[in-house]
């Protein structure tokens, strides 16, 4: 049966879980979306997974509960997924679809775009390299973000990472406050209270009217949680192409979306590979991943932050490997930081910005930005193998030198990776505490800062003198 809207059929010939297998159909394309009405006439929706000569599997988004064999009457509409974009969805919350969930009313748009997105020609690709500064100490001084970059942070089941992400929300910049700045969330698969959380946080503290919201709760379809980062993308880049906002996007949970796409993957009976999940994930997540960047000749910019929860704490998980493969380093949360009660329990040793020197530096943070998180870096590396030492002939048995690299190690973290909730630091306060702690170390230790910075840098006390080991 034809109709203005596309082909409808009558019947299928089975429910799988959230999918459903249509045959005898023609002139069906793969990703097109479908209206499934119940003999109710209640009406769902879905798109087509994959397309055979004469059949087609359906991913249908709200569920298949109470979906019979005879009287389902599936609709084509013969296009892909789409999603409203608009400037009066700054400051509003969204399901995974697109749909408002926050109590208001539609909002006025004139457009609706393909979720898919439209792939950026490499050759199109402006060099990232504008520093985003996130108040975070432990980011913006040893790993700082790029704008344009993808820096995920990798987490563990427990681990403040929802606390981190809705910290780096509101206090998220650009040095440059004459250029417009937005934020879109995506969530996929959280709890409601942590979705209360985020929302509570942005409206608090006042940035609620910059940031666009798309939450997939626990309790949702997780059909409904493959779509939500790409309607999320979605807006990311109209705001960023169309109207040159400077957008950062922060996706949570990815392996929340990785869950789903396993899920589905076995339910369409694919061949699985690591751990189960389908062969094509790397391919599935570069299309997630690459939709940031900048393009010359467009003023405005994507930043991706997607953050993971590693399996059993496995930084060698498919899904966190497979993610460093694709972005431009990684933030690594820690189990022990944590138990100490250190927040953010970041663990700067496995941490790595690609793109951060090409952010850094004069006229962009400062000139001795990149010899102080070099030094910084050093010396806390040093400290790792003097506890190890340590632990092996005791505290008492270490050189002065190695007892000096501990308290450098203790103050480090106390000081310099803690800081609170609400504490915003700007560049400056972060590259200034970190001069002060490396003065904890003998002037012939800093090897690598120069003399002009040292005596330019360093702190002094009451008296005028120099608080840094110099001569």
């Amino acid at each position: 049966m034809n109709n203005m809207l596309g082909k409808e059929y009558i019947g299928v010939s089975k429910v799988v879980g959230q999918l459903l297998f249509i045959e005898d159909i023609c002139g069906v394309g793969f990703d097109e979306v479908v209206e499934i009405r119940t003999k109710n006439n209640t009406v769902r929706h879905g798109r087509v997974l994959t397309v055979g000569r004469s059949s087609a599997l359906i991913e249908v988004f709200e569920g298949t509960e109470g979906l019979t064999i005879s009287s389902t009457r599936v609709q084509f509409h013969g296009k892909p997924m789409q999603v409203p974009v608009s400037l009066d969805m700054l400051g509003r919350v969204f399901n995974g679809l697109g749909m408002p969930i926050d109590g208001g009313p539609p909002p006025i748009y004139r457009e609706r775009r393909n979720v898919n997105g439209a792939p950026i020609n490499p050759i199109a690709r402006k060099y990232p390299e504008d520093f985003i500064q996130t108040g975070i100490s432990a980011i913006d001084g040893l790993n700082t973000l790029v704008r344009g970059q993808k820096l995920p942070i990798f987490s563990g089941s427990g681990l403040p990472h929802n606390e981190l992400a809705a910290q780096i929300v509101r206090q998220a910049r650009i040095s440059n406050q004459n250029e417009r700045f937005a934020v879109v969330f995506a969530a996929m698969g959280i709890k409601n209270e942590v979705a209360h959380m985020f929302q509570k946080s942005f409206e608090e503290s006042g940035v609620l009217s910059r940031v666009v919201m798309f939450l997939n709760l626990a309790n949702d379809p997780s059909i409904e949680r493959l779509v939500t980062p790409q309607s999320a993308l979605t807006m990311a880049e109209y705001l960023a192409f169309d109207h040159g906002m400077h957008v950062l996007v922060i996706l949570t949970d990815m392996t929340n979306y990785c869950e789903a796409l396993r899920e589905i993957s076995g339910a369409k009976g694919e061949v699985p590979s690591r751990k189960g999940y389908p062969g094509y994930l790397y391919s599935d997540l570069a299309s997630i991943y690459e939709r940031a960047g900048k393009i010359i000749g467009r003023e405005g910019s994507i930043t991706q932050i997607p953050i993971l929860t590693m399996p059993n704490d496995d930084i060698t998980h498919p899904i966190p490997d497979l993610t460093g493969f694709i972005t431009e380093g990684q933030i690594v949360l820690d189990r022990d930081l944590a138990k100490k009660g250190i927040y953010p329990p970041i663990n700067v040793l496995p941490c790595l910005s690609r793109l951060m020197n090409d952010g850094i530096g004069a006229k962009k943070t400062r000139e001795d930005h990149a010899n102080i998180s070099n030094q910084l870096y050093a010396a806390y590396s040093r400290v790792k193998k003097v506890e190890t030492l340590a632990s092996i002939i005791g505290e008492d048995e270490l050189s002065e030198q190695d007892k000096k690299y501990l308290e450098f190690g203790r103050v480090f973290e106390e000081q310099f990776i803690r800081q609170g909730h609400n504490e915003n630091r700007s560049i400056e306060e972060t590259l200034d505490l970190g001069w002060k702690i490396a003065a904890l170390l003998p002037k012939e230790e800093l090897i690598r800062v120069t003399e002009e910075q040292i005596q330019k840098y360093c702190p002094q006390n009451q008296e005028g003198k120099k608080e840094c080991p110099i001569d």
